[in-house]
C-alpha cells in the first residue's frame, strides 16, 4: 500500500514543496474568510489501499485541527467524521465498517456513499421520459431505491486532493455512461467533499448530461452524534419545514403535500428524536420540505442537539428537501469496532429532490436536460455546546 501526505505521489518535488511553504502561510495566518478565528491547521492524507477493476482505491482523510473527515473515492463516501464532545473527546459520530476495504465485500444500507443517480426510490422501477418508457431495476420490492444494483455508491471515482487558505478536499469524478441502470444519457458527475475553518463539512455536486435524464444525488451517511454508545433517540432534532409528503405502504410518496402542524412530523422545534418516533408509531421515512421551488439559495434545513456529549450539527443545503430516515430497518448490523447498530442507532438527513417526483407533476422536477447543469450543495457544521 502506498501511503503518502498532501498529495498523491505524481506530484514533483518542486510542486510538493511549494505546496508545504503555502501551507506553512495558511497555517499560520487566520482563514481569510474569518479573520476573528483561531489558527487552522490544515492537513490531507491520502493512501492507495486496492484496486478495483483497475482503479486505485483511496482512503483520504482530512483535518482542520478540530475535526476530521475520512473519506473515500470508492461510492464517492463519507467514511468517518471525527468529532469532539464537550470536553475535547474526539469520537467517530458516522456509522461506519472497520475500514474501506470492508465497503468492498460487506452489503450494507448506504453507509455514508453517494446515492444516485437517482436518490430514494422511483415507484414501479419504471418512467416515461419524452415519450419513451425506461425500465429500472427493482431493488426495494417492485421499486427502484437509490440508482439501482451497482449504483454511484458502488463506483470508483477518479479523484484528487486539492486545498486553499481555508479549505482541504478531495474532488471525484464518474462518468455514467448511456444505458447504465437503464437511465438514458451519458452523465458527467463531479462532487467535491471539502471540510472547512469553521468546522463545515461541505459536499458539492455537478453534473451534465448528452441526454434528457433524471438526476438527484445526496450523501447517505448515518449520524450518532453520541459516539454510537447506544441509539440516537435521545438527540434533539429542529427542521426549518413545514411541510412533508405523505408516503404509502410501500414508503412511496403519494403525490400530497401536507403541513406538519398537529402533527408528529412537527420539528419546527426542537423536540426529542425519541418521542417522536414513539408518537409516530415506529420512526421517519419520509421527506421534508424545505423549498417549494428550485433555486440555489442555501437555506437550513436541520439543527441536531445531542445534549450529553454537548455536540451540535446544523445542516444547511440549497435543495428543496431532505429524507429523513431514523435507521428503521438497522437491526443487529455488526458495524465498525464491534458495535452492534441497531434500531434507531442513527438518523440519515439526506438533502435531494423529492422522491418519485418523476411521477407526479406537482413535484419540483428530476429531470436534467442537455445544456444544463445539476447543481447541489450541502453543509454539516460541527460545534459543541459547553
Amino acid at each position: 500500500m502506498a501511503k503518502h501526505t498532501l498529495f498523491k505521489s505524481k506530484v514533483s518535488e518542486v510542486q510538493l514543496l511549494l505546496f508545504l511553504v503555502l501551507g506553512v502561510v495558511s497555517c499560520t495566518a487566520p482563514p481569510k474568510q474569518n479573520p476573528k478565528s483561531v489558527t487552522t491547521t490544515f492537513m490531507i492524507q491520502s493512501e492507495q489501499l486496492t484496486e478495483v477493476q483497475g482503479q486505485p482505491v483511496y482512503r483520504y482523510v482530512l483535518d482542520n485541527g478540530t475535526l476530521q473527515v475520512e473519506l473515500s473515492n470508492y461510492g464517492g463516501m463519507v467514511y468517518k467524521i471525527l468529532a469532539p464532545d464537550r470536553n475535547g473527546k474526539k469520537e467517530n459520530v458516522a456509522l461506519t465498517l472497520d475500514s474501506v476495504e470492508d465497503f468492498l465485500t460487506t452489503a450494507h444500507p448506504f453507509f455514508g456513499v453517494t446515492a444516485g443517480r437517482v436518490a430514494n426510490r422511483i415507484a414501479n422501477a419504471q418512467f416515461n421520459l419524452e415519450g419513451k418508457t425506461y425500465q429500472l431495476a427493482k431493488t426495494n420490492g417492485d421499486n427502484h431505491l437509490h440508482g439501482g444494483k451497482v449504483g454511484f455508491d458502488k463506483k470508483v471515482w477518479t479523484s484528487e486532493t486539492y486545498s486553499t487558505d481555508s479549505t482541504v478536499g478531495v474532488k471525484m469524478s464518474y462518468l455514467s455512461p448511456d444505458g447504465e441502470e437503464g437511465y438514458p444519457g451519458n452523465l458527467q458527475t463531479t462532487l467535491w467533499v471539502e471540510l472547512t475553518a469553521e468546522n463545515v463539512l461541505r459536499i458539492r455536486f455537478e453534473s451534465t448530461t448528452d441526454q434528457a435524464t433524471l438526476v438527484n444525488l445526496t450523501n447517505h451517511t448515518y449520524f450518532n452524534l453520541g459516539g454510537m454508545k447506544r441509539d440516537a433517540q435521545d438527540h434533539e432534532i429542529q427542521f426549518w419545514a413545514d411541510a412533508y409528503t405523505p408516503i404509502d405502504e410501500e414508503l412511496i410518496p403519494t403525490g400530497e403535500v401536507k403541513e406538519v402542524a398537529g402533527t408528529p412530523f412537527d420539528f419546527r422545534s426542537p423536540k426529542i428524536l425519541g418521542d417522536q418516533i414513539a408518537a409516530n408509531g415506529g420512526g421517519f421515512d419520509h421527506n421534508f420540505v424545505i423549498k417549494r421551488e428550485k433555486s440555489l439559495e442555501m437555506k437550513q434545513v436541520a439543527r441536531v442537539r445531542h445534549p450529553e456529549s454537548g455536540r451540535v450539527m446544523d445542516m444547511y443545503s440549497d435543495n428543496v428537501g431532505v429524507q429523513f430516515y431514523t435507521g428503521n430497518f438497522l437491526s443487529k448490523f455488526p458495524g465498525a469496532g464491534g458495535q452492534t447498530y441497531d434500531t434507531h442507532w442513527g438518523f440519515c438527513l439526506e438533502s435531494q429532490n423529492w422522491p418519485d417526483a418523476i411521477h407526479h407533476s406537482n413535484f419540483p422536477s428530476p429531470v436534467l436536460l442537455p445544456g444544463d447543469r445539476y447543481l447541489h450543495t450541502i453543509e454539516y457544521k460541527f460545534s459543541v455546546e459547553k
